[in-house]
């Protein structure tokens, strides 16, 4: 009887003790997602579209030149682990002289890797676009940029939606590498406060069960666009 009632004793005090943990733990979890993992993820994700523009329309260019330098980019990035790429950056660009600040230096990285995925994603659509609308835009008198700008790219836009918010979505969970390169984003916290704890299965759970709440609202964005536009487009 006096072992069960230690026991149960144990039980009501961890059970306390992790309620205590997870209540404190929230809010600092949770401003790490919303100061550091959230903006670290629109600032690449914005800066990899336009590598990524910019990317596809170099490979499709026809100039071997700018299609070679997209080739070699894109080859390099998805040759090669993110976190390779971010360690690179953080800890081996000042060897050379060159120091780059943690968030800084994972914007570079992020960035530089959804360029060159993105890149590809923006290259299918606009070669999914038929060749009559190229030759339809330039019979009535568009420049290659008009026709581009005006007819290809909003097409392709509609195609290439689904695949680059998955891309966004996947960014966002990436973003817990930062960790690795001392930037204080979410799962950054959460190593902090098990340092502190000794929960490691408490607190990666709780900031698992963020990251899913923050992916799933994500997703349902996704398809209220995807909705948007296949109504506009219809």
């Amino acid at each position: 009887m006096y072992l069960l009632n230690n026991v149960l004793y144990s039980a009501v005090f961890d059970a306390d003790r992790y309620t205590d943990i997870a209540q404190s733990s929230f809010l600092p979890l949770v401003k790490g997602a919303l100061f550091y993992s959230i903006p670290m993820t629109l600032i690449s994700f914005v800066i990899g579209i336009m590598l990524a523009i910019t990317t596809a329309l170099f490979r499709i260019s026809g100039i071997k030149l700018l299609s070679g330098i997209a080739r070699v980019y894109i080859s390099i990035i998805r040759g090669t682990p993110l976190l390779v790429q971010l360690f690179i950056i953080f800890f081996g660009l000042p060897s050379i002289g060159i120091k780059i600040d943690p968030f800084p230096a994972a914007i570079i990285g992020f960035s530089l890797n959804t360029g060159a995925y993105a890149s590809e994603i923006i290259r299918a659509a606009i070669l999914s676009i038929p060749k009559g609308q190229w030759e339809a835009s330039q019979s009535i008198g568009m420049s290659y940029g008009q026709s581009l700008r005006r007819v290809i790219l909003p097409q392709a836009t509609r195609v290439s939606i689904p695949p680059l918010s998955n891309s966004f979505i996947s960014l966002v969970k990436d973003t817990s590498l930062a960790s690795t390169i001392l930037v204080a984003e979410m799962f950054r916290k959460a190593q902090e406060i098990v340092a502190n704890t000794y929960e490691p299965l408490l607190l990666y759970v709780e900031a698992a069960l963020i990251y899913w709440i923050i992916c799933f609202i994500l997703s349902l964005v996704q398809d209220q666009i995807e909705n948007k536009l296949n109504r506009y487009v219809s």
